[in-house]
């Protein structure tokens, strides 16, 4: 056999076993796809479906939070009264700037990261780091720092994120009242 048809019998093989393994033939249910092709890509991206080159474009075991997710909501209506200089969505971390209260020397910067998205106590890390300058604000000294702000923050986040998830699903019964089955019985 010449090496030449060998190469086309291998090509054709290969092209073969690509189309087959593309899932062409796939069976589907019309009922489960939507009409709209907005829908549908919204449905794709939602089952983590799409174009993957390796693990690009695809979803990953890390953890993406939703627009909805009521710990960051609630955090960054806490900490609304200090700048904010890095705010992380995908990554799950917000971090103030620098905040002082007074005129002091001494500044504090607070770091929030997300470990889940359930309002828990283990959810969410509450980091202050304390900088301390000296009076023309040449030398300064940055030091993580635990205090009882740290748990402060942190309840307080864990408080509101109860509190926009109550009103959320407040909200969500009242607007639906109409679907319930009513349970007449006495």
């Amino acid at each position: 056999m010449s090496v030449n048809k060998f190469l086309k019998i291998l090509v054709s093989f290969s092209l073969i076993f690509m189309v087959i393994s593309c899932g062409i033939y796939r069976k589907t249910d019309a009922r489960k796809i939507p009409p709209k092709a907005s829908d549908r890509v919204k449905q794709n991206i939602d089952e983590g479906r799409g174009f993957k080159i390796g693990n690009i474009g695809r979803k990953s075991n890390t953890f993406d939070f939703a627009t909805s997710n009521t710990m960051w909501r609630a955090t960054l209506k806490v900490l609304d009264f200090t700048p904010l200089s890095n705010v992380d969505y995908s990554g799950g971390i917000i971090i103030s700037d620098w905040y002082s209260s007074d005129s002091s020397n001494d500044e504090i910067k607070i770091s929030v990261r997300f470990l889940s998205n359930e309002i828990r106590s283990d959810g969410i890390q509450v980091l202050i780091y304390k900088r301390n300058c000296n009076t023309n604000q040449t030398k300064c000294s940055v030091k993580k720092v635990t205090t009882n702000l740290n748990e402060e923050i942190k309840l307080a986040i864990l408080k509101q994120a109860s509190l926009i998830k109550t009103l959320k699903v407040k909200k969500y019964d009242e607007e639906n009242s109409d679907y319930k089955i009513q349970d007449n019985r006495e």
